[in-house]
Protein backbone atom coordinates (compact mmCIF):
# COMPACT_ATOMS: atom_id res chain seq x y z
CA UNK A 1 0.00 0.00 0.00
CA UNK A 2 2.69 2.20 0.61
CA UNK A 3 4.31 1.65 -2.38
CA UNK A 4 1.45 2.71 -4.30
CA UNK A 5 0.69 6.15 -2.28
CA UNK A 6 4.86 6.46 -3.37
CA UNK A 7 3.78 6.13 -6.93
CA UNK A 8 0.74 8.07 -6.98
CA UNK A 9 2.62 10.77 -5.39
CA UNK A 10 5.23 10.69 -8.00
CA UNK A 11 2.86 10.23 -10.85
CA UNK A 12 0.80 13.41 -9.71
CA UNK A 13 4.23 15.49 -10.16
CA UNK A 14 4.69 14.75 -13.86
CA UNK A 15 1.37 16.36 -14.65
CA UNK A 16 2.55 19.59 -13.84
CA UNK A 17 6.39 18.87 -15.83
CA UNK A 18 4.64 17.99 -18.88
CA UNK A 19 2.49 21.20 -19.00
CA UNK A 20 5.70 23.25 -18.78
CA UNK A 21 7.34 21.39 -22.32
CA UNK A 22 7.53 24.34 -24.44
CA UNK A 23 5.42 23.89 -27.75
CA UNK A 24 6.70 25.38 -30.67
CA UNK A 25 3.23 26.74 -31.76
CA UNK A 26 3.94 29.82 -29.34
CA UNK A 27 7.62 30.53 -29.93
CA UNK A 28 8.98 31.65 -33.36
CA UNK A 29 11.16 30.26 -35.47
CA UNK A 30 14.21 31.97 -34.43
CA UNK A 31 12.89 31.07 -30.42
CA UNK A 32 12.30 27.16 -31.13
CA UNK A 33 15.94 26.65 -33.02
CA UNK A 34 17.41 28.41 -30.15
CA UNK A 35 16.31 26.28 -27.68
CA UNK A 36 17.11 23.20 -29.63
CA UNK A 37 20.58 25.11 -30.70
CA UNK A 38 21.29 25.89 -27.34
CA UNK A 39 20.38 22.88 -25.44
CA UNK A 40 21.89 20.35 -27.95
CA UNK A 41 18.41 18.53 -26.99
CA UNK A 42 14.93 19.35 -26.50
CA UNK A 43 11.70 17.69 -26.26
CA UNK A 44 9.06 20.25 -27.41
CA UNK A 45 5.48 20.42 -27.71
CA UNK A 46 4.38 20.42 -31.70
CA UNK A 47 0.72 21.18 -31.53
CA UNK A 48 -1.92 19.89 -28.57
CA UNK A 49 -1.05 16.87 -27.21
CA UNK A 50 1.79 15.66 -29.34
CA UNK A 51 5.65 16.57 -29.03
CA UNK A 52 9.10 15.12 -30.20
CA UNK A 53 12.72 15.26 -29.19
CA UNK A 54 15.00 17.63 -31.59
CA UNK A 55 18.30 17.86 -31.66
CA UNK A 56 21.37 20.44 -32.59
CA UNK A 57 23.04 17.57 -34.30
CA UNK A 58 23.69 13.41 -34.91
CA UNK A 59 26.25 14.00 -32.20
CA UNK A 60 22.71 13.41 -29.52
CA UNK A 61 21.49 10.53 -31.31
CA UNK A 62 21.98 7.10 -30.27
CA UNK A 63 25.36 5.34 -31.84
CA UNK A 64 23.02 3.79 -34.40
CA UNK A 65 20.80 6.10 -35.33
CA UNK A 66 20.42 9.00 -37.79
CA UNK A 67 19.67 12.48 -38.17
CA UNK A 68 16.22 13.53 -40.34
CA UNK A 69 15.92 17.04 -40.82
CA UNK A 70 12.95 18.39 -38.51
CA UNK A 71 10.44 21.00 -39.89
CA UNK A 72 8.03 22.52 -37.42
CA UNK A 73 5.10 24.93 -37.02
CA UNK A 74 6.29 27.86 -34.93
CA UNK A 75 4.26 31.38 -34.31
CA UNK A 76 5.61 32.72 -37.41
CA UNK A 77 6.53 30.19 -39.65
CA UNK A 78 4.47 26.52 -41.19
CA UNK A 79 7.51 25.20 -42.15
CA UNK A 80 10.20 26.19 -39.69
CA UNK A 81 13.59 23.75 -39.42
CA UNK A 82 14.48 23.31 -35.92
CA UNK A 83 16.67 20.76 -36.46
CA UNK A 84 17.26 17.05 -36.77
CA UNK A 85 15.05 13.73 -35.08
CA UNK A 86 17.01 11.07 -34.87
CA UNK A 87 15.86 7.33 -36.04
CA UNK A 88 16.71 4.16 -36.69
CA UNK A 89 17.97 4.17 -40.24
CA UNK A 90 16.50 0.95 -42.88
CA UNK A 91 17.96 -0.27 -45.70
CA UNK A 92 16.87 2.19 -48.45
CA UNK A 93 18.39 4.79 -45.77
CA UNK A 94 22.10 3.82 -46.65
CA UNK A 95 24.08 5.84 -48.83
CA UNK A 96 24.31 4.10 -52.03
CA UNK A 97 21.49 1.71 -51.55
CA UNK A 98 18.83 2.63 -54.45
Amino acid sequence: MRCALVCVALLAGIGPALAQRPSTTNLTCAQARAVVTQQGAAVLGTGGPTFDRFVRDRSFCEATEIGRRAFVTTRDNPGCFVGYTCYEPGPGDRFGDF
